[in-house]
This record gives structure tokens, sequence and C-alpha cells, in this order.
């Protein structure tokens, strides 16, 4: 996934979840956060960011925030880069190496998944729900960095496909690189951990993978130990 015309900024606050005021080329910009977590180990006042301009030109804001500096660590956040990678990686032979099918955004019942796949391997079919993860502490990456009861949905909503008799997967793409391992953020959710747990001993695949990250680019990386 590649972005076009990225300039370096500094961060200054964000007013609301939508937007952030940065300081960029010596004026302060009004600029769109492709991300409404609530990122606030990321942006921090003075933090160095990325912001990759938009092309509509009717838009409100002129710049995207997609990626920020956290010590030595570069961190894509923009929320929509992990579907896109995703994407990118498994329509390449990433997740299967015989898709004859991959479908973005495909309901079935009451549930839409981000994935729908067919494999011309004995028939094979199933979904897959991707989650973004940029909360970083001490080397280790965790999911959600805020209360999601819709998390929690999706996660239920795949131990259904997977009892109707489809494959399933719970697939995080971890936006940084050179994580020691990912695990469910009990602090924050218990119930999305508890969900998770229930999910992997249902049948449910968790997996996950780190991204090869640059101020203008993101791609699928290395796997990455998940510890439930």
């Amino acid at each position: 996934m590649q972005y076009q015309t990225v300039k370096k900024a500094v961060f200054l606050r964000r007013p609301n979840r939508f937007i952030a005021q940065v300081e960029l080329e010596g004026a302060e910009e009004t600029v769109h956060v492709k991300n409404t977590g609530r990122c606030r180990e990321l942006l921090v006042p003075g933090a160095t960011i990325y912001l990759a301009e938009g092309t509509n030109p009717s838009r409100k804001t002129r710049y995207d925030l997609i990626a920020v500096e956290k010590g030595k660590r570069l961190i894509n956040m923009d929320a929509q880069a992990p579907n896109q990678v995703f994407g990118e990686w498994a329509a390449a032979g990433g997740f299967r190496s015989d898709l004859s099918l991959l479908r973005p955004e495909t309901t079935w019942g009451n549930s839409r998944f981000d994935f729908y796949w067919e494999s011309l391997e004995n028939d094979r079919k199933g979904f897959v729900e991707v989650k973004g993860v940029t909360l970083e502490e001490g080397g280790a990456v965790y999911f959600p960095d805020a209360p999601t009861e819709r998390g929690v949905k999706h996660v239920e909503e795949l131990m259904a496909c997977r009892a109707a008799g489809y494959e399933a997967a719970l697939f995080l793409v971890v936006q940084m690189e050179g994580v020691a391992f990912w695990s469910p953020n009990d602090r924050t959710h218990p119930a999305f951990g508890e969900a998770v747990r229930r999910a992997a001993a249902a049948g449910v695949e968790i997996l996950c993978r780190d991204c090869r990250v640059s101020t203008d680019a993101i791609s699928m990386g290395e796997p990455v130990e998940i510890r439930l």
C-alpha cells in the first residue's frame, strides 16, 4: 500500500476523534486523523508525524495523519490500511496459496465480514475479520486500545460461521514491525479477550502478522507470536 505526497509534521493537539492540529512547514494546520481510536500513547504533543495529501479538492482538510514516530519505532495509524494490506497480501497468495475467490465486505446472515474466500482445495471456504493493532508497550502489542463491543460481536460472529461449517479467522495486522508478541488487551476490555479465547477453542484461527512500515508505504510482514 503506497501513499502519495507525504510530508513530515509535528503533532500539537487533537480537539476530537476526527481532526488534529499540527505544525507543518512552520504553520499550524488542521488535518484529518485516519483513526478514531484513542491513540493517546501515540499522539502526544511534539511527536513527529507524517501526513498524506488528500486527492479530493472539496474536502475540508487537505491532509490525512497516517503515521507517527514513537521513540525509534514508526507506527502506521491509518485505520483503513489493515484491510488493504491484508487484501493485497491475500490476493498475492499470502493467506491461501490456491484461492479461487477473495471478496471484501461480504454479508452472511446478519453479519458483515471484512473478507470471504474460497479455495479450490476440498471446496474450502471461509471468512476473515481484520483488526489493526497500534498499541505497543514494552515491545509487545495489544488489541483493543479502547473497549470495543463491536469487536466482541465480530468474534462471536466468527464462531457462528465456524459452527455452520465455514472456516473462520481473526487476523491481527500489527501496523509496525519487530514486535515480541500480541495479546488481547484484558486490562482495557476483558470481554474481548474472553471472546477470543473461546473462539480459538471453537476452531477460529487467530492469526497475527507485523508490517513493513515506511513514511509513505505499508505492506505485510512476518508472523507474530500470539499469547492468549
